[in-house]
């Protein structure tokens, strides 16, 4: 059976070892083909096999683990119950049978279902479908439907906690460092060192370590128990050192006079704010995702038997038929039956001009009704939708990893112990040397303080959450992490001719007939045969012949014995006799005389267009011109390519000499003509070869092997479904400028990935051998940076996290054209 991903939203994560630990553990299961868990997004997503394990199996094990899963809750009045077995029956169908429920409970009494569920897996609505088809129903409560924001609700909260705790540190540690301070620099009297003060820092102290730092000894103990170490064992382990010391000297006063209880409540305080911080600027870097959910209208506006209907979007089902007037958001996507607008289709192509609408046009859910009043068939709804598919494609790259990861995580895995070790190390090598405890202990503490793995797990994850998000702001939606790290290092960008930088819409443009001894004596008779045996073809160009054939209003016959001759041309028996339809050069191959038409194809194909020959029984009958116009920017799209510093090659299976017609007009570096679909691939394995990595873009089902093959395969998203799923990068708005927007958004976002690497190993490389005292003997250096302080290492270590974030917010700023 094949296997399903799923993407769960974690709570309760502190730092990148954190997302390790949920990794570890889920490998663990039986059935877990992989798994990814994003520190920067705080979403697990998982390939599994649902003939081994489900959803629940997941769940149950990140809860083991001492984490939480962001779900909703509903309440649901349920009709049709007639005894207590009925309620264990509608229990089981959505325990059972509802992928995405966490829990469903039922009370006969109250004739209600309390059910808990991942909004991101199932609905309210795939909920009373279940009930309805296990013989009962439920009402859908009028507030249901608002379940987009359960995941934003918890971060909300878990923000709020992380402030409230902030705000209670601060409150006791403010005037526990101001009074003790003053009291260290002899600004008060001798009253100051009297045994009861002491107690009250105790007592200032107190709420901080176990209110305010509660969470790094709870996180401490969830990662040791699944027998790793993070960010908390370090916080727990400085500021619990600063604090027990000082209540071992408070009970015994022999041992020593001198407290720290400001040293571990400012620790602990100072770290709190830059997790504050650091979380609300990281939640920032899911902007992208909000914005696109936040596009969708809450209501709908249906016909039925003649009336218009305000109804809840998510009632609106495939065939309905929904009015939209100017200025209202298209509900869902569908096809228009009436009426004629132009749609701004800008929130999710990034293109700023208006889209005209007729009937017989697509219309796609979330865009604006500029102009007039349309009528449209509802074609896709709910998850279905562009829009649900676009925030899946966004969910499922900001949640991947980029390989470039790879070696943060390998750093992360061992980082802590080795912190624990060196700390452990500075304490007895200053204490044996220097012959006195408290330094040592200063010392250990700035150590285990100011080492960062944070900054290290959130440098790449918060860098692709941003950059994919900018990415569809524009209209370029990233599959995942890897394709946007690989598209920094392409060489080499190969277009496809039709559909890509022409616009896919032949027409025909000459029709020349031979009347000399021909089987067909005219322009008319000629095209209806063509057109006849193009019935049975698929081929944008064979397309271009019929419809020019029903525009003239010709007749067509029934073809006989179709066969296709892939890349070459048709054949087909009209009246009995045998037709073909295709290049010239098939035709020479076939030993038919083309030396009557040499004059026309040298003329047609230095004007750049696609000439099919026709040919009735071996016997050359004329010829059909198709031209396919350039889109207007491709021109412009190859220029910035090779601003760039791209080699950019053109892929047809045209003839040489229309492509070199239509190369020559766009500039193209290299030109590989006469290719048939299923040589393309091989084409871009050929260039690959010479040592180029390799992007393709294309649109059509024959790209897809070529768009496999590339290192990077670009679909136009105007092209067919196909080569949709084969590419690794969708350009939404069909426009051939997103090529060189994707190329400089993937450089964009790789650079800040380095930068946040750089500033985050720096960081540590520089700062931890600090608190170590390695400075120490330089007497010319100020005593700050000689002896560093463990207040100002949770300075640095709270400011490290914060400096990665903000650098990757900044990627939203940036000027990609």
């Amino acid at each position: 059976m094949a296997s399903e991903n799923v993407t769960l939203p974690i709570t309760g994560m502190t730092c990148a070892n954190c997302a390790l630990n949920i990794e570890r553990n889920l490998k663990k299961l039986q059935g877990v083909e992989d798994t990814s868990v994003n520190f920067a997004s705080e979403q697990a997503s998982v390939s599994f096999d649902p003939e081994q394990i489900e959803v629940d199996d997941l769940i149950k094990k990140i809860k083991d683990a001492g984490y939480g899963i962001a779900t909703a809750k509903i309440e649901l009045p349920i009709t049709g119950m007639t005894c207590a077995n009925c309620a264990m029956n509608i229990e089981r169908t959505l325990n059972k049978k509802v992928p995405g429920v966490v829990q469903a409970s039922v009370n006969f009494a109250s004739e209600r279902a309390t059910v808990e569920y991942l909004p991101n897996l199932t609905s309210v609505e795939e909920i009373i479908a279940a009930i309805r088809m296990a013989g009962f129903d439920a009402i859908l409560p009028d507030e249901a439907g608002e379940d987009e924001d359960v995941e934003l609700r918890a971060r909300r909260a878990e923000i709020a906690e992380q402030t409230r705790k902030f705000i209670v540190g601060l409150l006791f540690t403010l005037p526990l460092f101001l009074w003790s301070m003053a009291r260290d620099f002899g600004l008060l009297g001798g009253w100051s060192h009297a045994l009861w003060v002491n107690w009250v820092f105790w007592a200032l102290a107190t709420p901080v370590q176990f209110y305010t730092g509660w969470d790094y000894y709870t996180g401490g103990w969830k990662s040791l128990k699944n027998r790793s170490a993070n960010m908390d064992v370090l916080v727990a382990m400085g500021s619990s050192v600063a604090y027990f010391y000082s209540l071992t000297v408070l009970l015994y006063p022999a041992l020593g006079s001198h407290v720290y209880f400001e040293t571990s409540a400012v620790i602990i305080t100072l770290i709190k704010l830059g997790k504050m911080l650091e979380a609300r600027a990281k939640g920032r870097t899911g902007d992208a995702i909000r914005k696109l959910i936040g596009l969708r209208p809450k209501t709908a506006t249906i016909i039925r038997d003649g009336k218009e209907v305000e109804v809840s979007l998510k009632e609106v089902k495939v065939g309905d038929v929904l009015a939209v007037r100017p200025g209202e958001k298209i509900p869902v996507d569908g096809v228009v039956l009436e009426g004629n607008s132009a749609v701004d289709e800008s929130m999710l192509t990034g293109e700023p001009i208006p889209v005209d609408k007729s009937s017989g046009d697509t219309v796609v859910g979330a865009t604006i009704n500029s102009e007039g009043f349309l009528k449209f068939r509802a074609t896709k709804v709910g998850k279905d939708t562009a829009l649900a598919q676009i925030i899946k494609l966004v969910q499922e790259a900001q949640g991947s990893k980029a390989p470039i990861q790879a070696l943060a995580d390998r750093v992360a895995a061992v980082f802590v112990p080795g912190v624990i070790g060196i700390a452990t190390i500075t304490f007895v090598l200053w204490w044996s040397l220097g012959g006195e405890f408290v330094p040592a202990m200063i010392r250990l503490v700035a150590v285990l303080i100011i080492a960062c793995p944070c900054a290290l797990g959130l440098a790449t994850p918060t860098a692709i959450m941003a950059g994919t998000g900018k990415g569809a702001e524009k209209g370029v939606l990233f599959k995942d992490s890897e394709a946007l790290e690989k598209a920094t290092k392409l060489k080499t960008i190969v277009l496809d001719k039709t559909g890509t930088l022409t616009l896919g819409k032949p027409t025909v443009a000459d029709v020349i007939a031979f009347n000399t001894s021909s089987p067909v004596q005219d322009k008319e008779e000629l095209l209806r045969i063509a057109a006849s045996v193009e019935k049975g073809s698929e081929h944008p160009v064979g397309r271009a012949i019929i419809k020019e054939a029903e525009r003239q209003g010709l007749e067509l016959f029934e073809p006989e014995d179709f066969k296709a001759s892939g890349g070459l041309g048709v054949q087909a028996r009209i009246n009995g006799k045998l037709v073909y339809v295709g290049k010239p050069g098939w035709f020479i191959e076939m030993g038919v005389d083309m030396v009557a038409g040499n004059k026309d194809i040298q003329t047609l194909q230095s004007q750049g267009k696609t000439l099919m020959a026709v040919v009735v029984e071996k016997e050359l009958a004329g010829f059909i011109a198709v031209a396919d116009s350039l889109k207007p920017e491709s021109k412009k799209a190859v220029a910035e390519l090779h601003g760039q510093g791209l080699k950019v090659v053109m892929l047809t299976g045209d003839n040489i000499q229309t492509a070199r017609t239509i190369g020559e007009q766009v500039q193209v570096d290299d030109i590989v003509a006469e290719v048939r679909p299923g040589e393309k691939s091989m084409k871009v394995k050929e260039l690959q070869g010479e040592g180029h990595l390799v992007g393709m873009v294309g649109d059509g089902i024959n790209d897809a092997p070529a768009l496999a093959q590339a290192d990077v395969g670009i679909a136009i998203g105007t092209g067919t479904d196909v080569a949709m799923e084969t590419a690794d990068v969708i350009l939404a708005s069909g426009n051939l400028l997103g090529v060189s927007r994707a190329i400089q958004l993937s450089r964009a976002t790789m650079r800040t990935v380095k930068q946040n690497l750089f500033w985050a190993f720096i960081y540590n490389i520089v700062l931890i051998p600090v608190a170590a005292g390695l400075l120490y003997p330089l007497q010319f250096l100020p005593s700050i940076l000689r002896q560093l302080h463990p207040i100002l290492a949770a300075l640095a270590m709270a400011l490290s996290s914060i400096t990665v974030v903000s650098n990757s917010l900044r990627l939203y700023r940036a000027k990609i054209k």
